[in-house]
């Protein structure tokens, strides 16, 4: 198998700091060395209830598609996340960004994420932590995708970094 960059990102508005730290060190666990961005606080889009904490995260892997989903939404279930409701707060939210440069549409889900150009707390810690990184529809890098943003500019506060980033350097 090929080995891509893969590009995560998390989300949580329900004990954000315990529920996010621990999906990094699963995922570090499975997948080897993160490169995570700084966590940023954000107002909830959609709903009310507590700000959200976002972050991106980053790994080289060789992993399949189809598995990658799978331990992504197993990662959610053991954080409490209830699938079946939406537009509520949530233990966790992980999201595939990016898989390597392939775009997929279909199946429920598209890659690139829509979401990587249409929102401040995606996009920043993207470019933040691969600002040289091409998207693979705009042929753009991050840092200039971030640069010159135009969608949802909600106030993004930088609280720092998680605790499960320490040692984790890609």
């Amino acid at each position: 198998m090929t080995e891509r960059d893969i590009y995560l990102g998390l989300g949580s508005n329900i004990e954000p700091q315990r529920h996010v730290s621990e999906a990094l060190q699963v995922l570090s666990h499975h997948y080897g060395p993160l490169t995570v961005s700084t966590l940023y606080r954000s107002e909830p889009l959609g709903m009310a209830g507590p700000d959200f904490i976002n972050a991106v995260a980053g790994f080289t892997s060789d992993v399949a598609l189809d598995a990658l989903r799978a331990r992504l939404k197993a990662v959610e279930r053991e954080a409490g996340r209830d699938h079946s409701k939406k537009l509520v707060g949530r233990e966790l939210d992980l999201d595939l960004l990016l898989y390597g440069q392939e775009t997929i549409s279909g199946r429920g889900f598209v890659v690139p994420r829509p979401d990587v150009l249409e929102y401040a707390f995606v996009l920043r810690p993207l470019a933040e932590i691969a600002p040289v990184g091409r998207h693979p529809v705009t042929g753009r890098t991050y840092a200039w995708h971030w640069q010159h943003f135009e969608g949802r500019r909600i106030a993004l506060e930088p609280i720092g970094v998680s605790a499960a980033k320490a040692g984790n350097k890609r």
